[in-house]
């Protein structure tokens, strides 16, 4: 069985530390399919012109984020990288004409290994990060993905790690989660769901409230899905798996592409 890829929202660092549905689902998720041998994520928060990877053959926990409890910063997340997985992506960009830059030392951002600590709490899964591009187009974002396609056939898991709603300027503190943003997950998830590319590359124009949930400080958060998508571009398939919402609007969901 072909491991699926992911996109998880990753929410506020405090996930972490939070118990709540969706911090418990993600404790389960990796039940959902087998243990993959190595993971691979695309970070909405390695926003990068050039696509970039890390090399490390072990990488430290970057606290990327500030005003947080003390004990979040004393969180670590010490996964090992994977050398020859990295010689097969390099292959793979290689042979698709996509440069990329060797990152070495960088470590792995909250974008990573909140999510990740608690899907693998024991870090004993090789970790391989990927920027993401937000000054590319959603197709061209979907293709770099769809080049890793033969890497979920090798039991690589790949993730995009972002939010799909996303807008830190307008979240509350009320217990009633705002109608536009119900709207446009809703409105996403329809055309995942048909795979209906040329909607969701033209999602700016045609998803309502578009601006509101992605606006343009924070689209580096929603971009991580078409990479995601792309990487289960021999299946087209997707079901989303949890949905629920923080601080009026902020969407925690979960969407599976492929097996």
């Amino acid at each position: 069985m072909t491991i699926p890829s992911l996109f998880v929202a990753h929410g506020s660092p405090m996930l972490a530390l939070e118990d709540h549905d969706y911090a418990r689902f993600l404790q389960g998720l990796g039940q959902h399919f087998k243990i993959p041998k190595a993971i691979v994520v695309f970070s909405a928060h390695w926003d990068t012109p050039t696509q970039s990877m890390t090399i490390d053959d072990s990488h430290a926990t970057m606290y990327d984020f500030y005003g947080f409890p003390e004990e979040l910063y004393e969180l670590t997340y010490p996964a090992q990288g994977d050398s020859d997985l990295n010689k097969r992506i390099d292959e793979l960009f290689k042979k698709h004409n996509l440069n990329y830059i060797p990152a070495q030392g960088r470590g792995l951002d909250h974008g990573v290994w909140v999510i990740l600590q608690k899907l693998y709490p024991e870090a004993n899964i090789p970790v391989i990060e990927l920027s993401v591009d937000s000054t590319r187009s959603p197709k061209e974002q979907y293709n770099i993905g769809a080049m890793l396609t033969e890497l979920r056939k090798e039991d690589v898991l790949i993730i995009g790690s972002g939010g799909l709603v996303h807008n830190l300027r307008t979240l509350s503190e009320g217990a009633q989660t705002d109608e536009w943003a119900v709207e446009f997950d809703h409105w996403i998830a329809e055309e995942l769901e048909e795979w209906d590319l040329k909607s969701l590359f033209d999602y700016r124009q045609k998803a309502p409230f578009a601006d509101q949930a992605v606006p343009p400080y924070g689209l580096e958060h929603f971009i991580p899905l078409f990479y995601a998508m792309g990487a289960a571009d021999d299946e087209r398939k997707a079901k989303r798996l949890f949905q629920d919402y923080q601080y009026g609007n902020l969407s925690l969901n979960c969407w599976m592409f492929g097996s």
